[in-house]
């Protein structure tokens, strides 16, 4: 029997995960950079995609699959392609969005809705096929309900207003920078804002017994709930959270998701691992 090579890449705003499979056994992995075209770029695409090829075995593949956000139109779509062709020596390439790679991770070849929850949020209804419905995300700036990069937006945007408790402000202002310019550029002038809110959740966390911090990330998940999810059918379908936000909250999210009706299929920090196994079968 021929031996079938694949790539599979599945891109978040933090990390990209490349992964060599042969027959469908992981055979060599190489972290990156990552990469997010909605955020960032053509240019810088192409660099980060051409940096991690480098470090990748230099083989022949079968196919490429390749998942990323901002994947959102077919010029796009065709321009990943062009790149992925020129850095690569393959047959056939795939090109989705993120969401697509998490219902595939979360929901197989079965229907069911897919919820990431990382540095961004995002959520769909899996036919088994394709996405059948997907409620807009609208973005760190107009939706991202359930995110890490929302729950930072959400704590900075008290905290330079004077709304966050004392013992909490006096603690975050001995880590990171507190000073209003310092903020300011940060999130306005920042290469990747989202990225540096959303690295904000441990420190907020850790004082998840703080009854400030408990109503704010409870109604941030909350609104999550109310704004995307209850737009599926969740009477029917259960939920597959993706994304290590939504894995590291997990104690939170469960009753607040049971509270709503809301049936959780399956916690996958990384669907990089489902990903191989849907490609593979």
């Amino acid at each position: 029997m021929d031996m079938k090579r694949m790539l599979i890449c599945e891109s978040g705003a933090t990390k990209a995960d490349w992964r060599v499979v042969e027959n469908g056994r992981q055979t060599a992995r190489v972290l990156s950079e990552g990469i997010n075209v909605s955020t960032m770029p053509m240019d810088a695409v192409e660099s980060r995609i051409r940096k991690a090829a480098m470090e990748l075995p230099e083989a022949e593949y079968d196919e490429i699959h390749f998942y990323m956000a901002g994947v959102a139109t077919p010029p796009i779509r065709s321009a990943i392609e062009n790149i992925l062709k020129r850095d690569f020596k393959v047959s056939e390439v795939e090109v989705q969005n993120d969401l697509t790679g998490a219902a595939r991770a979360a929901c197989g070849h079965e229907p069911g809705i897919a919820a990431i929850m990382g540095t961004g949020s995002n959520s769909c209804y899996w036919d088994g096929e394709k996405i059948g419905l997907h409620i807009k995300s609208g973005g760190y700036i107009l939706g991202d309900d359930g995110s890490a990069s929302v729950l930072g937006r959400l704590f900075i945007s008290d905290f330079i207003k004077g709304l966050v408790p004392a013992e909490i402000a006096e603690e975050y202002s001995k880590r990171f920078p507190s000073g209003y310019p310092e903020i300011v550029e940060l999130v306005y002038h920042n290469s990747d804002p989202s990225a540096w809110l959303g690295s904000l959740c441990p420190f907020i966390l850790s004082f998840y017994e703080h009854p400030y911090i408990k109503k704010l990330v409870d109604s941030h998940i909350q609104a999550f709930v109310d704004r995307s999810l209850k737009q599926y059918d969740i009477a029917k379908y259960p939920v597959g959270i993706i994304g290590g936000f939504g894995n590291a909250l997990k104690d939170i999210i469960r009753p607040i998701f049971e509270d709503s009706g809301i049936r959780i299929r399956a916690f996958i920090p990384d669907p990089i691992e489902e990903l191989i196994r849907y490609h593979s079968r």
